[in-house]
Formats: structure tokens, sequence, C-alpha cells
């Protein structure tokens, strides 16, 4: 399945709010996806990501602030976002007595699909999914399976915008990486809003990413970019025979964020490695120790993720 890319973006959020009664479950959220993009929505339970999906997708309408879909307010136009979007749900439901290849032929004939055009088009995302000779009705699939089959509905329509809430959160590895592997196809070819609280979900398939904390968005950015923002582009890992007395003489240098021990190992998280890797090395023998290891490893989105979202408290 592809779609004609120009370039707009394909989702704007500007300061978008949600109540439910005293409750916000969005504060303010404020985003742009890139068209074409694998786009990481990554938060915590409970921050708001299905809010926000559900909102794009006319499932709840917005308190305040603005959301658009290629141009198209999501409250206005929503009959025009719903011809541009394909959604899967965190919890999608399916007809159990019918084949793979009958759920596309109803999901398609609901978006007025027929004839060549959609036999073709059931054709494709058949095999996209891996399920093109799977004869076994849906009520037998596993859930990595079935997963598999929900993005192919809500690609049925051959949508610009692609919503995916927590598609791989209750799947095992097999199933997660069977998914992972689908949404990567898609990268270039459609645009693709992927909901979760997995990161190494988003590091696999995703180009950019927007970390919710509860209720707002803390950070946007392309993932190699938020690492290099944050705690440095990369960590030095030393060892030596007395890693507290290297910790006191490395604290304070200038290209050093934060230092970390653990055992006979230093942690190092550095802005400038080319002065890490010349200094270092002469720190150690002024002080007299013994280097056992001295590497560079990037910091992980992983620890990125929990910077930002422990900075913004609940």
């Amino acid at each position: 399945m592809s779609t004609a890319l120009d370039g707009r973006p394909a989702v704007v959020i500007d300061g978008l709010t949600k109540r439910y009664g005293p409750a916000r479950a969005l504060d303010g959220v404020s985003l742009t996806v890139p068209e074409g993009s694998v786009f990481g929505f990554l938060g915590p339970n409970g921050a708001g990501k299905t809010t926000t999906l559900r909102i794009l997708a006319g499932l709840a309408h917005p308190s305040g602030g603005r959301a658009a879909v290629f141009g198209h307010d999501v409250t206005r136009d929503a009959g025009a976002v719903h011809r541009l979007i394909g959604y899967l749900p965190d919890v999608p439901g399916f007809y159990a007595w019918m084949t793979a290849a009958e759920y596309l032929d109803l999901t398609g004939r609901l978006f007025g699909l027929s004839g060549t055009v959609l036999r073709e088009r059931i054709e494709v995302l058949l095999d996209l999914a891996g399920l093109t000779d799977v004869t076994t009705r849906v009520g037998g699939y596993s859930r990595g399976m079935k997963q598999r089959l929900g993005v192919a509905q809500a690609l049925i329509n051959a949508p610009r915008l692609l919503l995916l809430d927590e598609p791989t959160s209750a799947l095992d590895p097999l199933g997660r990486r069977e998914v992972l592997e689908m949404v990567a196809t898609l990268a270039g070819r459609t645009t693709v809003f992927f909901s979760t609280h997995i990161l190494a979900d988003v590091e696999r398939v995703c180009d950019t990413v927007a970390i919710l904390a509860p209720g707002r968005v803390v950070e946007q950015a392309a993932i190699d970019d938020l690492k290099a923002r944050h705690g440095g582009a990369h960590r030095v890992l030393v060892e030596v025979d007395d890693p507290r007395r290297l910790e006191d003489a490395l604290r304070g240098l200038a290209w050093v964020t934060r230092v970390t021990a653990a055992e006979h190992e230093l942690q190092v998280e550095v802005t400038d490695l080319e002065a890490a890797y010349r200094e270092v090395p002469a720190v150690v023998t002024r002080q007299g120790l013994a280097l056992r290891r001295f590497e560079a490893a990037e910091v992980s989105l992983e620890e990125v993720f929990v910077d930002l979202v422990e900075e913004r408290p609940s």
C-alpha cells in the first residue's frame, strides 16, 4: 500500500486539552508529525496516549486546543479526516468465524470498496500481514496474527495516516517482532503514528518521537537528536581498580555531565567524546590507577525517557 506524499505535516496538534470532570487527561499537548515518518508517541501508562489517538480518530472531542490531520480540523472536518486515516485501537475486536480475507472484504465494503479494487487490495494486505496462505478462521489466530490482521484492516482504505494504539503491548517476543517488521515496511509509504510505552519498539521502527509525561509533551525530536541533546551523545565506560577516586577526579570537568559508579566501573556521560578519549586515560594515569577497560556507548532512549518523565512529576 502506498500514498502520494506532498510534504505537509501529517498531524499538527496545538494546545490540546481533554478533561473528564475535574481530571485533565491532556494538558496542552502540542506536536507535529512529519509526513512519511514512523512517529513514536511514547509515554507511561495513563499519560494520555490513547486519549490523543481517540481525538485524532474522531472518537472523542477535545476540551480545548486544536488538532488537524493534513490541514483538516478533526472536529470541524471529521468526514474528511476519516477518509484519510486508518485506526487500530489498543483492544481491537474481530469476528471469530471469519477468515482474514472475509474480514478484510467486510471492512473494505464499509469504506465503499468493491470489485477488482477491493480484491487486489485484500491480496496485497494479506501478503503484507503474512496471512496469504492462512485458512484458519480468526478465532484460531494467535495474538500476533490478530494484530497483523488489525494493521491490515486499518490499511484497507489506503490511508495517508495510520494510527496504532499500543499494537505490541500484549504480544510475546515473536508476535512483537512480526508486527514491528510489518510496521517497518510502511516507512516512507504512509505516515504511522505509533503509540506505545515500550521503548525498544520505538528505537526499532521509529525515526521521530514525542515523549508524553502525564498530559503534556515534554520533548519531540528525531531519536538521534534527542539522545544527543539529553545527557550528551555518548557515555564512556571506564573500569579501574578504585572507581571512587577516579569519580572525584572527573567531576567538574567541562565535558562531563554525569558520573555514576558501579562496583569497579564508572559510567561517564560526556558532551565531547574526543575530549573523553584524550583526557580520561590521562586522568587515570595521574591518579595512579590501573585502567582495565575504556570504551564508549551511546546513551539509550530509555535513559532519556526516564530523565524527561522524572523531571515532570505527575
